[in-house]
């Protein structure tokens, strides 16, 4: 009989090797992935704490994981054997890579595939901001709509603004050529390292120190990766710096806002609007969030249509398999893992 969070699988073949599917993923992907390994995976969508979760790993070489899984050192010692952390995101602050690293672990990521619909959705979380959308549709809901008024829910322009992008990685210059040619905005950017001029030029981007950058922008969209380095890279001190006007767009990883300072400036009304995907501690949300108006509140769905949730489970599947029957990965994270002749020769 199997327990609450594991399937029914054949015996263990000793020549297979074991993997764990950490949450429920397209059935396909299941499928696929048995006819290389020995698979356990959650169709129940439980989400493992630690302890169950190292628990599961026993005896696994590999691991699919999302972004609800943490793999820390703690867990890594307790599960010596496994070999591969394949994530189904682009993101992966959920893995300590460095702990990963030390102990000859591979993890990889799915970038690139969820690039465009990423975009879309945080432009559309934009526009949902500055026109005022989520407020409109409740007051509209709540049947108060009676009459006509000429500054009934009156927003900001999208098209011939300012967009201040702060992180310009594949995410952020997909938004910025929706701002730039589709809706003639003027386009300013923040990142670690800035772009070649032929790609600026492409982008009709100009690079701005970060303040000069909150200064300026009248929409911010956040699509920097999360590090300690990132964390509450968008404060109180950062949020006095934003135009009154402004809107704020988080399409990136929770943490990198400071949710609580973040609220209380949109309810001093210090910014007009914010829209939000991520959240930090999620999937709990700052309870002074719910409570402001103007916030457009969304549950991490950027990446989720059907295509492209498909593609990144494909990718991972594609960088589990290649990993544990001995060829290059598509996308790992920690490459010098491989360099070093780690994970498993061929068969």
């Amino acid at each position: 009989m199997t327990g609450p969070h594991s399937s029914t699988h054949a015996p263990r073949s000793p020549n297979r090797p074991a993997v764990l599917v950490a949450r429920a993923v397209f059935p396909e992907t299941i499928e696929r992935l048995r006819r290389h390994f020995e698979v356990e995976d959650n169709p129940a969508d439980h989400i493992f704490d630690k302890a169950t979760l190292a628990a599961h790993l026993a005896g696994k070489a590999g691991a699919f994981t999302t972004g609800s899984e943490r793999i820390d050192a703690d867990v890594l010692a307790e599960n010596p054997q496994l070999r591969v952390v394949a994530n189904m995101a682009v993101g992966y602050n959920n893995i300590d890579v460095p702990a990963c690293t030390a102990r000859g672990v591979l993890a990889t990521n799915t970038p690139d595939v969820l690039t465009e619909t990423t975009a879309d959705f945080g432009f559309a979380l934009m526009m949902a901001a500055a026109r005022r959308m989520a407020e409109s549709e409740r007051f509209l809901r709540r049947g108060e709509w009676t009459r006509w008024a000429y500054d009934m829910f009156t927003g900001s322009d999208v098209h011939g603004a300012t967009l201040g992008i702060l992180g310009m990685g594949r995410i952020g210059q997909a938004i910025a050529r929706r701002g730039a040619l589709g809706f003639g905005m003027r386009v300013v950017y923040h990142n670690r390292s800035r772009l070649a001029p032929e790609v600026e030029a492409s982008l009709r981007a100009r690079y701005l120190d970060k303040a000069t950058l909150l200064r300026e922008a009248d929409h911010l969209v956040l699509v920097l990766p999360y590090s300690a380095q990132s964390h509450h890279a968008i404060g109180a001190a950062e949020l006095a710096l934003m135009k009154p006007t402004a809107t704020l767009t988080n399409v990136a990883r929770g943490g990198i806002v400071d949710d609580a300072a973040l609220a209380a400036a949109l309810r001093g009304k210090r910014i007009a609007a914010a829209a939000l995907d991520v959240f930090e501690g999620e999937p709990q949300v700052h309870p002074d969030l719910l409570a402001v108006p103007n916030v457009v509140l969304t549950p991490h769905i950027a990446s989720a249509t059907v295509r492209t949730r498909r593609a990144m489970a494909d990718l991972a599947a594609d960088n589990l398999i290649a990993a544990l029957t001995g060829e290059r990965p598509p996308t790992p994270v920690n490459p010098e893992v491989l360099a070093a002749g780690g994970v498993l020769p061929p068969r």
